[in-house]
């Protein structure tokens, strides 16, 4: 069963689906399954803010204020550590996911854009690494098993695979995705948002009838 899962490294409902979905999966040791992680961004707009955290910078987006931030960000730290993650916002460094997109492309064509993925959410959403600079890029690429090189050479090019991440992008219009994470799996089902471990069972036991 191929499961195609479009998400965005700073998207903290994401990295929980992502557990949830691997909770659901492990209900079914003998069958095979096929992860391809597509690109999508939040907000394409977003810039580097590195004196602003991450609870001003979603009361001012949002119109709230701080307190209503840091009680919002508490529940989804709470939701987190429901399903085995730890998050601190506290450490989060605000950023523009474009270039972590573009690493991922690189890993999918390496067959590792599962674990690509996997250690950008840990490095923002646990450890408060900075996805804007270049060498945590590198450093968290070669982690994945990527060669310093090659995301090098991603990172100095403004071409390389942006495409793949436009396309990924355009394609989730498309088929009408209004949010991530979102979930498709064989082209036959959806599932949007971080839904509960049994929505995604009942689910791949439909699609394997």
């Amino acid at each position: 069963m191929k499961i195609e899962i479009w998400s965005d490294i700073m998207c903290p409902f994401c990295y929980i689906g992502k557990r949830q979905l691997e909770t659901a999966l492990a209900v079914f040791p003998n069958d095979e399954f096929e992860i391809e992680w597509k690109s999508f961004q939040l907000d394409p707009t977003i810039t580097a803010e590195p004196d602003m955290d991450v609870y001003t910078f979603l009361a001012e987006r949002k119109g709230m204020s701080i307190e209503q931030s840091k009680e919002m960000h508490k529940g989804v730290a709470e939701r987190a550590k429901s399903v085995g993650l730890d998050y601190n916002f506290d450490k989060a460094v605000i950023s523009n996911s474009l270039n972590a997109h573009r690493i991922i492309q690189l890993a999918k064509t390496k067959n590792i854009g599962d674990r690509m993925e996997e250690i950008f959410f840990k490095a923002y959403f646990t450890d408060g690494e900075d996805l804007n600079n270049g060498q945590t890029l590198i450093k968290l690429g070669i982690q994945a098993g990527l060669e310093e090189n090659e995301i090098r050479e991603v990172l100095e090019s403004e071409d390389l695979f942006i495409k793949e991440v436009q396309a990924d992008i355009k394609e989730a219009a498309e088929i009408g995705v209004q949010g991530v994470p979102f979930f498709v799996f064989d082209r036959k089902y959806a599932v949007s948002g971080a839904q509960p471990i049994e929505t995604f069972v009942k689910t791949i036991q439909e699609v394997l009838k």
